[in-house]
């Protein structure tokens, strides 16, 4: 039996489209941060039109009383999983260069799901830390272990969350378009006599913040324009366009799972 994708995506987005090639069916889960109730046009929504989520709501079920294991991204996505309410492994909201909360040698959903002869997938935002503990991030070399190690066939990443250092693009252990000749580092300056991309620090000159002024704790390195919580050098060849997230996850989804 041929093996069918099952696309895991941690992100808001506007449309999937999944290729059937047996009777098992695809499964694909949204998981978005910061979407109410009311956000959705199914549940009442008309500010934001939402069709493509309003359709899957016309064609399945749709639900009017729904709970969620923590108010907080990282600790609800360590739940979602692996079935484990985070706060019995101390989990919270993680910092930029936090390194892997999921222990590799437990059951995942990605692993179940290859049980049952899945392929699976991640693209999207993470916020799960990468990288082992007690070891810094090397992010100008292979960054693991990640979701890869816990179970997903492909990743593609927003390695923490849209306000957070390193802005870049994370596919499966290696950072998207990095140049060698600008090393990136997390958290802490390039070591001496290594030169890389410095950006402005937005807690000592805010006039770096030309797209919007970002509040207190998002305003350590400007990337883009914005403030960021975290500070970061180098990686400019590689920073994210924040325009076109959205395009841009929805691209490589559907690059996963377009039929071959």
């Amino acid at each position: 039996m041929k093996k069918i994708p099952s696309l895991l995506v941690l992100c808001l987005l506007s449309a999937l489209t999944a290729f059937a090639q047996n009777s098992r069916p695809n499964v694909v889960i949204i998981y978005g941060d910061d979407v109410g109730y009311g956000d959705v046009g199914v549940y009442g929504s008309t500010m934001i039109p939402t069709p493509n989520i309003d359709k899957l709501a016309a064609g399945g079920l749709t639900f009017t009383d729904g709970h969620c294991t923590a108010s907080t991204c990282t600790p609800s996505r360590f739940s979602l999983l692996t079935g484990i309410h985070g706060f019995r492994h101390r989990i919270r909201i993680l910092r930029p260069n936090a390194p892997l909360t999921i222990p590799t040698d437990i059951l995942t959903m990605p692993k179940l799901f290859k049980k049952a002869a899945y392929n699976t997938a991640i693209v999207g935002k993470w916020h799960l830390g990468l990288g082992k503990k007690g070891e810094k991030v090397d992010w100008n070399a292979e960054v693991k272990p990640g979701p890869l190690e816990l179970g997903f066939d492909y990743s593609f990443l927003l390695p923490s969350t849209n306000d957070r250092v390193p802005c870049v693009y994370l596919e499966n252990h290696r950072v998207v378009n990095l140049d060698p000749a600008d090393p990136l580092y997390v958290g802490e300056p390039p070591p001496a006599g290594v030169k890389s991309t410095v950006y402005p620090d937005g807690m000592k000159d805010r006039s770096g913040m030309t797209y919007y002024e970002s509040a207190a704790g998002h305003n350590h390195s400007i990337i883009n324009g914005i403030g960021r919580i975290g500070y970061m050098w180098g990686g400019k060849a590689a920073l994210w366009n924040d325009e076109t997230m959205a395009d841009e996850f929805v691209k490589q989804a559907k690059s996963y799972i377009k039929p071959t």
